[in-house]
């Protein structure tokens, strides 16, 4: 909002000025107001065309411009001494700057694609480490809520991003006649407020919107790829997008399968059996993190904690399974008297 602000404010004093300067003559006051006018909405256009563009292609388009206005100049040196009346010399010499700025500015552009970054590491040092280290919060990792104990801990360092498009997607899910989609959305809502009011993060609301882009997603990855920026996520489906646009992802299950306890063959656990499994004669246990337990022999045992010992692992796409078979009963009763068969007796 503050800087249609600003764009509002520079179209009126620049307007004001055209009348003020009346380049077309005093009598003509309306026209000037008119050119002003239309100098200012081609300025501002301007200027919002130029804010999607990437930094490599801004930067191509500036060496272009200038190589091209040097060699005009260059030209026009040789022009001033050549024997040419000075009313061709003059159209001359700013057609061949227009036309050498024009040629560099848009081969510049397009060329700025193949620019090393590297080579402007000294210049925009600052910049490049500031641009690294942005992360764009997600709808879903948002939601979630476990982002906000990373940041409680400081291992997620760097600037958090916002987007203006996520915040009205939380918006959309918190408005929702569906009570499950409300409330996830609320809580969307609380765990952002809650990361903002903590000291040692600093998150950023960001009015930039893709109004071509009619997906978030797609809105989130563009966004990233402009700011050399990480994507932080839980959701499967934009993970593997954004690898494949080029965009780097810190997803959060990720993490947390990678911080689950590693048990090995052999070693002790003690376990609540909680169900029954799929196969013949099994109990299902689960650990604090949510991994299963496959128990053996287990299934006459429900509501009880037993140890056992761990006999495999088995990981998935849906993070870790231990299986395991009994070793004692911790909570009273007797073992079940198993037969060759494998069931109780």
């Amino acid at each position: 909002m503050e800087t249609w602000i600003i764009r509002i404010f520079f179209a009126v004093v620049l307007t004001y000025a055209s009348f003020l300067l009346a380049p077309l003559g005093r009598e003509n006051a309306l026209l000037n107001l008119l050119i002003g006018f239309i100098l200012a909405v081609g300025i501002i256009l301007f200027e919002l065309r130029l804010r999607r563009l990437s930094l490599k292609t801004l930067i191509g388009a500036l060496i272009g411009s200038i190589a091209g206005i040097i060699g005009a100049t260059l030209i026009s040196i040789v022009l001033s001494r050549m024997t040419v009346p000075s009313e061709i010399a003059s159209f001359l010499q700013i057609s061949i700057i227009l036309f050498m700025a024009y040629v560099g500015l848009m081969l510049g552009a397009d060329k700025g694609n193949l620019l090393n970054m590297k080579t402007f590491e000294n210049i925009f040092l600052t910049e490049r480490q500031n641009l690294l280290n942005y992360k764009l919060l997600d709808t879903s990792v948002i939601i979630d809520g476990r982002i906000a104990d990373v940041c409680e801990t400081g291992f997620l360092e760097g600037v958090l991003i916002a987007p203006q498009f996520i915040l009205n997607e939380l918006q959309m899910i918190a408005d929702s006649s569906d009570s499950i989609k409300r409330n996830r959305g609320r809580r969307g809502l609380d765990i952002l407020q809650r990361i903002q009011k903590m000291s040692n993060v600093k998150v950023q609301i960001l009015e930039k919107d893709y109004v071509e882009v009619k997906e978030v997603d797609l809105k989130l990855i563009e966004l990233a790829r402009e700011m050399n920026a990480k994507i932080v996520t839980n959701d499967f489906n934009l993970n593997k997008v954004a690898q494949l646009r080029g965009v780097s992802v810190l997803n959060i299950n990720e993490l947390a399968n990678s911080l689950k306890p590693i048990v090995l063959p052999g070693e002790a656990m003690k376990v609540f059996i909680l169900k029954e499994g799929k196969e013949e004669n099994q109990g299902v246990a689960y650990l604090d993190d949510g991994t299963m337990v496959v128990v053996d022999d287990a299934r006459n045992l429900i509501g009880k904690n037993v140890e056992i010992a761990v006999t495999s692992l088995l990981q998935t796409t849906a993070g870790k399974m231990i299986f395991g078979k009994i070793t004692r009963l911790l909570s009273g009763g007797t073992m079940p008297d198993v037969g060759r068969n494998g069931r109780s007796r």
